[in-house]
């Protein structure tokens, strides 16, 4: 079959199409938002959520699971049914396939993520403009159309009415099939994919980017940069790829319910010991080992830098800290 298009202004019948048989999540405002026939008029694929979307797959809070405390059954959340992410950015899709090496592999299972991951399809759409200036996933490994993470690419055309369809999965193959019998295809004739930008935003990152930054453990350099850090957290929550927790359990009613929180390793709490110690007492301590986890940790362990560069620390960040900076010095100041 030759390749197919769909056009821009078919948007919202390709919505609707998917939400006929799935729960469709699209950027919406400042973050995804669950599809109906009211607010889809509120996607937003201009830009990129000031929210990742990885709170769809590991939310903010969640029960893991519940013992009545009479007969003592315990119960556990049902994730079934199909959903959609669309709209997601390659920075936000790699971001995912990060956070699966997280809860998915080394002979580790996170059994509420592989449920809501299984019935996840990812809709990547490449970035035919940088959506920020603070953007530099070209220097991550990363691109404007990087199919990492993806069960179907959505790419502009050069003459932007229309967006290229290419599937990469069995999932992504049905998101084709659905629009195909919605009547919303068609072939791509002579569309050609509009020339892809590149970040404003370039960093020099070291091929030993990990091995120099534990070498440089010690430095004074961690010291200085931790200065202008209030331990807000903001960087960790708005990262499509932080995933620190936190598990308590509390009693409502007849039911004992265990459940799992965001958490931040910025937070002076965080890495307290039940007797009081703390071996990160300081904010040097605690900035040094976010940095380390994005960049030279995760990168141990899973063979690729947590970071992928989407630019939202930097943006966001209201002391005006910059991983690009930490990822240039590289140990090496």
């Amino acid at each position: 079959m030759s390749e197919r298009i769909i056009k821009k202004d078919s948007l919202t019948d390709a919505l609707n199409a998917l939400i006929t048989e799935h729960r469709v999540f699209a950027p919406a405002g400042q973050a995804f938002a669950l599809l109906d026939a009211e607010n889809i008029a509120d996607v937003d694929l201009t830009g990129i959520p000031a929210l990742p979307p990885k709170e769809l797959l590991f939310p903010r809070s969640e029960t893991l699971f519940s013992v009545d405390l009479g007969t003592n059954d315990i119960k556990q959340p049902d994730f079934s049914g199909p959903a959609i992410l669309f709209g997601v950015r390659p920075c936000d899709a790699r971001g995912i396939v990060n956070l699966d090496c997280a809860f998915l592999e080394k002979s580790y299972t996170d059994s509420a993520y592989a449920a809501r991951r299984d019935n996840f399809t990812i809709v990547t759409l490449a970035c035919a403009d940088i959506p920020s200036r603070e953007c530099f996933c070209d220097s991550m490994g990363g691109g404007p159309a990087d199919e990492t993470g993806a069960d179907i690419v959505l790419t502009e055309t050069k003459d932007g009415n229309a967006w290229l369809i290419s599937a990469k999965s069995e999932k992504g193959e049905n998101v084709k099939d659905i629009w195909q019998s919605a009547g919303l295809l068609s072939n791509a004739g002579k569309s050609a994919a509009v020339k892809l930008p590149v970040c404003e935003l370039k960093i020099e990152k070291n091929t030993d980017l990990s091995e120099k930054l534990m070498t440089a453990f010690e430095d004074p350099a961690w010291a200085r940069f931790s200065e202008a850090c209030i331990g807000c957290g903001t960087c960790s929550y708005i990262c499509p790829t932080c995933y620190c927790f936190d598990i308590d359990m509390e009693i409502r009613g007849d039911e004992a319910h265990e459940f799992r929180c965001w958490d931040c390793c910025m937070f002076s709490d965080y890495s307290r010991m039940a007797g009081g110690h703390n071996p990160r007492p300081t904010k040097k301590e605690r900035l040094r080992n976010r940095y380390l986890h994005k960049l030279a940790y995760f990168d141990e362990r899973y063979g690729k830098t947590l970071c992928v560069g989407c630019g939202r620390c930097i943006s966001k960040c209201p002391a005006g800290l910059d991983i690009a900076s930490i990822i240039e010095w590289g140990g090496t100041l």
